[in-house]
Protein backbone atom coordinates (compact mmCIF):
# COMPACT_ATOMS: atom_id res chain seq x y z
CA UNK A 1 0.00 0.00 0.00
CA UNK A 2 2.02 2.76 -1.37
CA UNK A 3 -0.60 5.39 -1.42
CA UNK A 4 -3.61 6.18 1.26
CA UNK A 5 -6.92 8.16 0.54
CA UNK A 6 -6.55 11.45 3.25
CA UNK A 7 -9.51 13.66 3.63
CA UNK A 8 -10.01 13.47 -0.03
CA UNK A 9 -6.48 13.35 -1.59
CA UNK A 10 -4.40 10.79 -2.40
CA UNK A 11 -0.95 11.06 -0.49
CA UNK A 12 1.91 8.59 0.06
CA UNK A 13 1.72 6.39 2.96
CA UNK A 14 4.35 7.99 5.06
CA UNK A 15 2.91 11.20 4.98
CA UNK A 16 -0.60 10.17 5.75
CA UNK A 17 -0.78 11.34 9.43
CA UNK A 18 -3.76 12.79 11.58
CA UNK A 19 -3.45 14.79 14.21
CA UNK A 20 -2.43 13.32 18.01
CA UNK A 21 -5.63 15.03 19.40
CA UNK A 22 -7.85 12.93 16.94
CA UNK A 23 -10.14 11.52 19.07
CA UNK A 24 -10.12 8.54 16.84
CA UNK A 25 -6.56 7.54 18.56
CA UNK A 26 -7.80 9.45 21.69
CA UNK A 27 -11.21 8.27 22.73
CA UNK A 28 -11.25 5.35 19.59
CA UNK A 29 -14.65 7.98 18.30
CA UNK A 30 -14.51 6.59 14.94
CA UNK A 31 -16.12 3.99 12.48
CA UNK A 32 -14.65 2.09 9.27
CA UNK A 33 -16.84 0.30 6.72
CA UNK A 34 -14.43 -2.39 4.67
CA UNK A 35 -15.65 -3.69 1.30
CA UNK A 36 -14.73 -4.83 -1.77
CA UNK A 37 -14.74 -4.29 -5.59
CA UNK A 38 -16.13 -6.27 -8.35
CA UNK A 39 -14.99 -5.41 -12.17
CA UNK A 40 -13.66 -1.98 -10.62
CA UNK A 41 -16.54 -1.09 -8.55
CA UNK A 42 -17.37 -1.44 -4.90
CA UNK A 43 -20.06 -3.50 -4.00
CA UNK A 44 -23.08 -2.51 -1.90
CA UNK A 45 -21.43 0.87 -1.41
CA UNK A 46 -25.03 2.37 -0.73
CA UNK A 47 -25.62 0.05 2.10
CA UNK A 48 -21.98 0.53 3.68
CA UNK A 49 -22.23 4.27 3.22
CA UNK A 50 -25.85 4.18 4.98
CA UNK A 51 -24.68 2.40 7.91
CA UNK A 52 -21.97 4.44 8.03
CA UNK A 53 -24.13 7.49 8.14
CA UNK A 54 -26.25 6.09 11.02
CA UNK A 55 -23.09 5.36 13.20
CA UNK A 56 -21.60 8.81 12.85
CA UNK A 57 -25.08 10.11 13.46
CA UNK A 58 -25.00 8.55 16.87
CA UNK A 59 -21.19 9.42 17.91
CA UNK A 60 -21.96 13.16 16.92
CA UNK A 61 -19.58 12.97 13.72
CA UNK A 62 -20.74 15.10 10.51
CA UNK A 63 -21.00 12.38 7.65
CA UNK A 64 -22.66 13.20 4.59
CA UNK A 65 -22.55 10.14 2.07
CA UNK A 66 -21.80 11.55 -1.58
CA UNK A 67 -21.51 8.01 -3.53
CA UNK A 68 -20.38 9.56 -6.79
CA UNK A 69 -17.68 11.80 -5.55
CA UNK A 70 -16.59 8.63 -3.18
CA UNK A 71 -15.98 6.30 -5.84
CA UNK A 72 -13.93 8.46 -7.89
CA UNK A 73 -11.95 8.97 -5.16
CA UNK A 74 -11.81 5.53 -4.20
CA UNK A 75 -10.82 5.26 -8.30
CA UNK A 76 -7.82 7.70 -7.80
CA UNK A 77 -6.48 5.57 -4.47
CA UNK A 78 -6.48 2.26 -6.56
CA UNK A 79 -4.91 3.52 -9.97
CA UNK A 80 -2.34 5.08 -7.76
CA UNK A 81 -1.67 1.72 -5.77
CA UNK A 82 -1.87 -0.21 -9.31
CA UNK A 83 -5.02 -2.18 -8.42
CA UNK A 84 -7.68 -3.20 -11.09
CA UNK A 85 -9.72 -4.72 -7.97
CA UNK A 86 -9.33 -4.23 -4.51
CA UNK A 87 -9.91 -4.53 -0.75
CA UNK A 88 -11.06 -1.31 0.69
CA UNK A 89 -11.07 0.30 4.15
CA UNK A 90 -13.04 3.83 4.34
CA UNK A 91 -12.89 5.22 8.13
CA UNK A 92 -14.14 8.72 9.42
CA UNK A 93 -12.39 9.76 13.03
CA UNK A 94 -13.68 12.30 15.00
CA UNK A 95 -11.22 14.48 14.45
CA UNK A 96 -9.31 16.88 16.59
CA UNK A 97 -10.59 18.36 19.39
CA UNK A 98 -10.12 19.36 23.00
CA UNK A 99 -8.05 16.84 25.77
CA UNK A 100 -11.32 15.53 27.81
CA UNK A 101 -14.50 14.07 27.05
CA UNK A 102 -16.70 16.48 24.95
CA UNK A 103 -20.35 17.13 25.47
CA UNK A 104 -20.95 18.19 22.30
CA UNK A 105 -20.69 17.14 18.62
CA UNK A 106 -17.72 16.87 16.75
CA UNK A 107 -16.76 19.71 13.76
CA UNK A 108 -13.83 18.57 11.49
CA UNK A 109 -13.65 14.95 10.96
CA UNK A 110 -11.07 12.95 9.07
CA UNK A 111 -11.51 10.78 6.51
CA UNK A 112 -9.16 8.11 5.08
CA UNK A 113 -9.12 5.40 2.73
CA UNK A 114 -6.97 2.48 2.96
CA UNK A 115 -6.85 0.31 -0.10
CA UNK A 116 -4.75 -3.03 -0.92
CA UNK A 117 -4.75 -6.41 -2.89
CA UNK A 118 -7.65 -8.55 -2.35
CA UNK A 119 -6.69 -11.87 -0.06
CA UNK A 120 -5.40 -14.29 -1.93
CA UNK A 121 -7.66 -17.53 -0.89
CA UNK A 122 -7.09 -21.16 -1.11
CA UNK A 123 -8.49 -22.76 -4.30
CA UNK A 124 -10.93 -25.29 -2.37
CA UNK A 125 -12.09 -22.39 0.48
CA UNK A 126 -15.44 -22.68 -1.42
CA UNK A 127 -15.80 -26.29 -1.36
CA UNK A 128 -14.23 -27.71 1.40
CA UNK A 129 -14.52 -24.73 3.40
CA UNK A 130 -12.66 -24.39 6.78
CA UNK A 131 -13.14 -24.67 10.44
CA UNK A 132 -14.95 -22.75 13.25
CA UNK A 133 -12.84 -22.34 16.91
CA UNK A 134 -15.17 -21.84 19.73
CA UNK A 135 -13.64 -19.38 22.18
CA UNK A 136 -13.96 -18.79 25.36
CA UNK A 137 -13.40 -14.82 25.72
CA UNK A 138 -16.97 -13.19 25.56
CA UNK A 139 -18.53 -10.98 22.98
CA UNK A 140 -18.17 -7.71 24.46
CA UNK A 141 -21.70 -5.56 24.84
CA UNK A 142 -22.12 -2.83 22.67
CA UNK A 143 -21.25 0.68 23.94
CA UNK A 144 -24.95 2.29 22.33
CA UNK A 145 -28.32 0.35 21.15
CA UNK A 146 -26.59 -0.94 18.19
CA UNK A 147 -23.04 -2.48 17.45
CA UNK A 148 -20.83 -0.09 15.46
CA UNK A 149 -17.74 -0.59 13.47
CA UNK A 150 -16.29 1.38 15.36
CA UNK A 151 -12.29 1.94 16.13
CA UNK A 152 -12.46 -0.20 19.26
CA UNK A 153 -11.30 -3.58 18.47
CA UNK A 154 -10.01 -4.67 21.75
CA UNK A 155 -12.50 -7.82 22.07
CA UNK A 156 -11.83 -8.54 18.16
CA UNK A 157 -8.21 -8.48 18.76
CA UNK A 158 -8.01 -10.40 22.17
CA UNK A 159 -10.15 -13.28 20.87
CA UNK A 160 -7.75 -13.57 17.10
CA UNK A 161 -4.99 -13.91 19.85
CA UNK A 162 -6.58 -17.24 21.87
CA UNK A 163 -7.61 -18.31 18.44
CA UNK A 164 -4.04 -18.21 17.63
CA UNK A 165 -3.39 -20.93 20.39
CA UNK A 166 -5.35 -22.81 19.05
CA UNK A 167 -4.37 -26.07 16.48
CA UNK A 168 -7.23 -25.41 14.40
CA UNK A 169 -5.70 -21.71 13.95
CA UNK A 170 -2.94 -23.24 11.96
CA UNK A 171 -5.90 -24.74 9.27
CA UNK A 172 -7.23 -21.34 8.84
CA UNK A 173 -10.35 -21.45 11.16
CA UNK A 174 -12.31 -18.55 12.46
CA UNK A 175 -13.17 -18.35 15.82
CA UNK A 176 -16.55 -17.86 17.29
CA UNK A 177 -17.44 -15.99 20.01
CA UNK A 178 -20.54 -16.18 22.59
CA UNK A 179 -22.28 -13.78 24.38
CA UNK A 180 -21.94 -13.43 27.96
CA UNK A 181 -25.09 -15.46 28.09
CA UNK A 182 -23.78 -18.36 26.26
CA UNK A 183 -25.83 -17.73 22.93
CA UNK A 184 -23.83 -18.14 19.23
CA UNK A 185 -22.67 -14.13 18.50
CA UNK A 186 -20.63 -13.86 15.77
CA UNK A 187 -17.00 -14.77 14.30
CA UNK A 188 -14.08 -12.27 15.03
CA UNK A 189 -14.46 -11.02 11.00
CA UNK A 190 -17.66 -12.79 10.55
CA UNK A 191 -21.25 -13.39 10.69
CA UNK A 192 -22.45 -16.26 11.04
CA UNK A 193 -25.63 -18.49 9.94
CA UNK A 194 -26.86 -22.24 10.13
CA UNK A 195 -29.32 -24.40 7.97
CA UNK A 196 -31.83 -26.52 9.90
CA UNK A 197 -34.48 -28.23 7.45
CA UNK A 198 -35.33 -25.01 5.69
CA UNK A 199 -34.68 -22.51 8.42
CA UNK A 200 -31.71 -20.06 7.80
CA UNK A 201 -30.86 -19.12 11.12
CA UNK A 202 -28.51 -16.70 12.26
CA UNK A 203 -27.76 -15.03 15.86
CA UNK A 204 -31.00 -11.79 16.33
CA UNK A 205 -28.98 -8.34 16.76
CA UNK A 206 -30.12 -8.47 20.20
CA UNK A 207 -26.99 -10.74 20.56
CA UNK A 208 -25.16 -6.94 20.15
CA UNK A 209 -23.88 -8.60 16.87
CA UNK A 210 -22.46 -6.46 13.94
CA UNK A 211 -25.19 -6.13 11.45
CA UNK A 212 -23.12 -6.87 8.53
CA UNK A 213 -23.67 -5.77 5.32
CA UNK A 214 -23.63 -9.38 3.72
CA UNK A 215 -25.62 -10.73 6.75
CA UNK A 216 -28.34 -8.77 5.19
CA UNK A 217 -28.32 -9.22 1.55
CA UNK A 218 -27.98 -13.39 2.43
CA UNK A 219 -31.30 -13.13 5.00
CA UNK A 220 -32.54 -11.12 1.31
CA UNK A 221 -31.52 -14.00 -0.94
CA UNK A 222 -32.98 -16.75 1.72
CA UNK A 223 -36.52 -17.03 0.04
CA UNK A 224 -34.90 -17.65 -3.14
CA UNK A 225 -32.66 -20.71 -2.29
CA UNK A 226 -36.27 -22.25 -0.55
CA UNK A 227 -35.53 -21.43 2.83
CA UNK A 228 -37.15 -19.51 5.60
CA UNK A 229 -35.11 -17.09 7.52
CA UNK A 230 -35.10 -16.91 11.05
CA UNK A 231 -33.20 -14.72 13.69
CA UNK A 232 -33.06 -15.96 17.23
CA UNK A 233 -30.88 -16.59 20.07
CA UNK A 234 -29.21 -20.38 19.34
CA UNK A 235 -26.42 -22.34 21.75
CA UNK A 236 -23.32 -24.15 20.35
CA UNK A 237 -25.56 -27.56 20.98
CA UNK A 238 -28.03 -26.00 18.14
CA UNK A 239 -24.58 -26.01 16.27
CA UNK A 240 -23.43 -28.74 16.56
CA UNK A 241 -26.66 -30.54 15.14
CA UNK A 242 -26.92 -27.75 12.45
CA UNK A 243 -27.00 -29.70 8.52
CA UNK A 244 -25.01 -26.96 7.03
CA UNK A 245 -23.50 -24.16 8.25
CA UNK A 246 -21.44 -20.71 6.83
CA UNK A 247 -19.91 -17.04 7.91
CA UNK A 248 -20.57 -14.26 5.46
CA UNK A 249 -17.85 -10.86 5.22
CA UNK A 250 -17.79 -8.57 2.41
CA UNK A 251 -14.28 -9.53 1.52
CA UNK A 252 -15.10 -13.64 1.44
CA UNK A 253 -18.98 -13.43 0.46
CA UNK A 254 -20.20 -16.48 2.18
CA UNK A 255 -17.25 -19.52 3.33
CA UNK A 256 -18.81 -22.80 4.34
CA UNK A 257 -18.03 -24.11 7.85
CA UNK A 258 -17.51 -27.80 7.20
CA UNK A 259 -15.53 -28.86 10.99
CA UNK A 260 -16.56 -27.13 14.80
CA UNK A 261 -13.49 -27.04 16.69
CA UNK A 262 -13.91 -27.31 20.68
CA UNK A 263 -10.55 -26.95 22.72
CA UNK A 264 -9.31 -29.74 20.06
CA UNK A 265 -11.97 -31.71 19.64
CA UNK A 266 -13.31 -31.18 15.78
CA UNK A 267 -16.85 -32.00 14.50
CA UNK A 268 -17.24 -32.40 11.23
CA UNK A 269 -20.40 -30.21 9.42
CA UNK A 270 -22.04 -31.29 6.26
CA UNK A 271 -19.94 -34.13 5.42
CA UNK A 272 -16.49 -32.19 5.49
CA UNK A 273 -17.51 -30.45 2.33
CA UNK A 274 -19.86 -27.55 1.19
CA UNK A 275 -23.37 -28.34 1.60
CA UNK A 276 -26.12 -27.48 -1.34
CA UNK A 277 -28.38 -24.80 0.30
CA UNK A 278 -24.77 -22.91 1.00
CA UNK A 279 -23.74 -23.56 -2.46
CA UNK A 280 -27.15 -22.20 -3.85
CA UNK A 281 -27.03 -18.93 -1.52
CA UNK A 282 -23.09 -18.44 -2.74
CA UNK A 283 -24.47 -18.78 -6.33
CA UNK A 284 -27.23 -16.31 -6.21
CA UNK A 285 -25.10 -13.52 -3.75
CA UNK A 286 -22.05 -13.44 -6.74
CA UNK A 287 -25.05 -13.13 -9.17
CA UNK A 288 -25.85 -9.68 -7.23
CA UNK A 289 -22.36 -8.92 -7.63
CA UNK A 290 -22.93 -9.05 -11.54
CA UNK A 291 -25.06 -6.13 -10.93
CA UNK A 292 -25.60 -2.39 -9.89
CA UNK A 293 -26.87 -2.64 -6.29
Amino acid sequence: MNYIGLNYQVVESKNAVVSALDHGFLYGMGLFETFRTYRGEPFLLDRHLSRLEQGCRLLGIPFHPAEASLKEWIASVMEHNGLEEAYIRYTVTAGEDVLGLPAGDYTKPNHLLYIKELPRLPGDLYTQGKGLQLLKLPRNTPEGPVRLKSLHYMNNIMAKRELAGYPSARLGAEGLMLTGQGYVAEGIVSNVFFIAGDLLCTPSLNTGILPGITREMVLELASEAGLQPVEGLYSWEELLAADEIFITSSIQELVPITGLWNSGSKTLVSGGHCGIRTAKLLELYRERTNKKT
